[in-house]
């Protein structure tokens, strides 16, 4: 039987539908076409020059069966798999757990193919030191995988120098070299040096794959497989949309077709990205996009070192959830938004609504319906009432949410963004606006030596607390 694909439906973007103000009139499609139809075949070549390694993930079987053999070596006895990243390192992680495993994994153990998991992507104390106050018994059966590739992420590296003193506290060396994996740079950085002093179990994130980008890696993959999550199945349906996104055809390259229409809505006033799941399976996919979205497309600089400071906002929200907290503002806001639902056809399971109540017979019409069928419904019914506004919406159908789609939903949307960024004739793959406060960060928490040139990270620190110390004069 052949494999669902994932399809994008576009025909609510167009002047036909939302009128020629708002709408993408023939005219406008055609010169999207033309302008988009050379930049397909550019990245193909950037693919091919090697510039892209991340298109080369799904390929990466090596990748897989390393993962799959450190599974079964850790695998046994494991009740606990805790992964320590941020950003890159840890939004793929929860969006593969959450979209491929029931809502329940983590409390009821017969839904359960492997250990309960945690991602922490943050350094909130009170979070951290509640599940260490959890988990200190439960050490023996705990397994902690840190994942940076340079190890000097300062998030990252406190919780990993917190787990690190437990363990060797609790379980001595030993038990740090056996309960923690560390994913990170395969020869060089500060996780790879202290990786290799305690001869900790490793695996690598790949040269020149941005965290963005590394979920369909081992960054991503081996907390998948160790809680039953279908790995070849997820790099199968990113081969299967890298056939689709790879066509030099415009009106047949579902990703050329997105990142365009992304990008005429921009440049026409609708600067906002709304991603829509209808389907709790795929709510921390919108956080995996608005990561991708927001860190590859927006920037100060164009290729040509002009300042143009584009980058379209990326909005998530949760149908039918955000129809009673956003569509207000959607649809009688201002109209500057595009939006995009992710719809499942079939969620999995179906759910018979009861019978109404004797006394509340005006509910009849729900008795004995399926709730997946009110979901879906509640999608149209909110995609109706944005377009009598105008407002442009895209559809991503999902036959069904499987590590198939995932797959293919993760590569269609990293293709997409190496289109827009073209599109925009930008660089996708840096981030240089992250490291001022990254940096900035280091000097108030007392890193030693220079900043730049003279300027000592000393300085640099007594400079940011003079511009951020809260000051009493306008404190209401």
């Amino acid at each position: 039987m052949a494999k669902s694909q994932i399809k994008l439906h576009y025909k609510n973007v167009m002047a036909d539908v939302i009128g020629d103000e708002h709408g993408i009139t023939t005219a406008q499609f055609d010169a999207l076409a033309e302008h988009t139809l050379p930049l397909i075949a550019q990245i193909n070549n950037e693919r091919t020059a090697g510039k892209t390694p991340y298109r080369d993930l799904p390929y990466k079987t090596e990748t897989a069966e390393n993962v799959r053999e450190l599974v079964a070596e850790i695998k046994e006895g494991c009740e606990v798999f805790v992964v320590l990243g941020i950003g890159g390192s840890a939004l793929g992680n929860i969006a593969l757990q959450t979209a491929l495993n029931p809502s329940m994994y983590n409390l009821d153990g017969t839904q359960r193919r492997g250990p309960r998991l945690f991602v922490f992507d943050n350094v909130d104390p009170a979070q951290f030191a509640s599940f260490l106050d959890w988990v200190e018994d439960k050490l023996d059966n705990t397994m902690f995988n840190v994942i940076s590739k340079s190890g000097r992420t300062a998030e990252t590296a406190s919780q990993f120098m917190i787990v690190r003193q437990l363990l060797m506290d609790r379980l001595g060396p030993e038990g740090l070299r056996d309960h923690v994996v560390a994913t990170t740079d395969a020869d060089k950085g500060t996780l790879r040096t202290i990786a290799m002093d305690a001869n900790l179990r490793c695996l690598e994130v790949p040269d020149g794959v941005g965290g963005r980008f590394s979920v369909l890696s081992a960054v991503g993959l081996l907390s998948a497989a160790m809680c039953g999550i279908d790995i070849d199945g997820l790099l199968a349906g990113a081969r299967d949309m890298d056939a689709r996104v790879s066509r030099e055809s415009f009106r047949e390259n579902p990703a050329a077709l997105n990142a365009a229409i992304h990008y005429h809505f921009y440049t026409h006033g609708k600067r906002n990205s709304v991603i829509m799941p209808y389907s709790c399976a795929l709510k921390d996919m919108a956080d995996w996009y608005r990561q991708l979205w927001a860190e590859s497309l927006g920037k100060r600089f164009d290729l040509k070192g002009s300042e143009v400071c584009v980058g379209p906002t990326p909005i998530k929200a949760l149908g039918a959830t955000d129809q009673h907290s956003q569509v207000q503002l959607y649809r009688e806001g201002p109209n500057d938004k595009l939006f995009t639902f992710l719809q499942v056809d079939h969620h999995g399971q179906q759910l018979k609504i009861g019978p109404a109540p004797d006394c509340a017979a005006e509910l009849g019409y729900l008795a004995g319906k399926d709730l997946g069928s009110l979901l879906n419904n509640e999608k149209r019914g909110t995609e109706y009432a944005l377009l009598r506004d105008k407002r442009p919406c895209l559809t991503v159908l999902f036959d069904r949410v499987s590590a198939h789609t995932v797959g293919q939903f993760i590569y269609f949307f990293e293709v997409t963004t190496s289109l827009a960024g073209a599109l925009f004739g930008i660089n996708p793959y840096d981030q240089p606006a992250v490291e001022l406060g990254k940096e900035a960060t280091f000097a108030l928490m007392g890193k030693e030596g220079n900043y730049k040139d003279d300027y000592t990270y000393a300085q640099f620190a007594n400079d940011i607390r003079a511009e951020t110390n809260v000051d009493e004069n306008f404190l209401v």
